[in-house]
Order: C-alpha cells, then structure tokens, then sequence
C-alpha cells in the first residue's frame, strides 16, 4: 500500500478526528480511504453514464459563497429543470433536477467537486 501525505487546516483537522470518533474508524486512514472509495464509486457510477441522464444533485455551500455559485450554475440553465434552495443555520442547501446528456452532468459534477466555495455535493443518477 501506498503512503500518501496532505495538508489541511487545524478547523478541518478537528472536523475530521470527531467524524473519525463518531463513526468508530480506527485511525484518520480509514477514514480517508472509506470517503475516497465513496468519491470514486460515484465517479465511476457517472463515468459509465451514456446519453440523456436524468440526476438530481444535492449541493451545499456558505452564505458568502452564494454568488459564485450562482455564476457556475448559471452556466448550466440549459440542463437545471428545478432548483430548490434552503437555508440552514449558515449553510444553503441547492436541490438540483437536471436533464441533459450524460458529458454535461459530468461537467457539472466536476465543476462543483472542485469548487472552493462548495462545502459538499453528492449526485444521484435516477
């Protein structure tokens, strides 16, 4: 097995030894390579997808951000059919029904995962 370093800030640090705690990992590795399976799964899950796909993305993201969110998704009305948006305790929620083909739903995925301002993002393929 391979070893693998990263840095992150001590708030990030702290968030991850408590989800580490709640969810009973044995050690940070496990933990990391458990959410990297997960991530790779639903890539590889919209990897395969081919033609018309129909998904619905669950995003979330600060106040603060909301602006250059807006300005990515903006780039995406063609295939946004319903937006639903919530607000939470300083977090916004953007429930997403898109309908494109499978290349612009990838986009879009790749698009959000890299976001900074992109707290967290999951696709669903229905």
């Amino acid at each position: 097995m391979e070893i693998v370093s990263i840095s992150m800030d001590k708030e990030t640090l702290s968030e991850l030894d408590r989800i580490q705690a709640r969810l009973g990992f044995k050690s940070r590795s496990r933990l990391l390579c458990a959410t990297l399976g997960s991530l790779l799964n639903e890539y590889r899950s919209l990897e395969s997808l081919k033609g018309h796909t129909d998904a619905v993305f669950m995003v979330t993201y600060r106040p603060a951000e909301k602006h250059g969110i807006s300005d990515l998704l903006h780039e995406f009305e063609d295939s946004i059919k319903t937006v639903i948006h919530q607000h939470h305790v300083g977090i916004c929620l953007e429930v997403l029904i898109v309908c494109s083909d499978a290349e612009r739903i990838r986009q879009l995925f790749a698009l959000l995962k890299k976001d900074k301002g992109v707290r967290s993002v999951s696709c669903s393929v229905l």
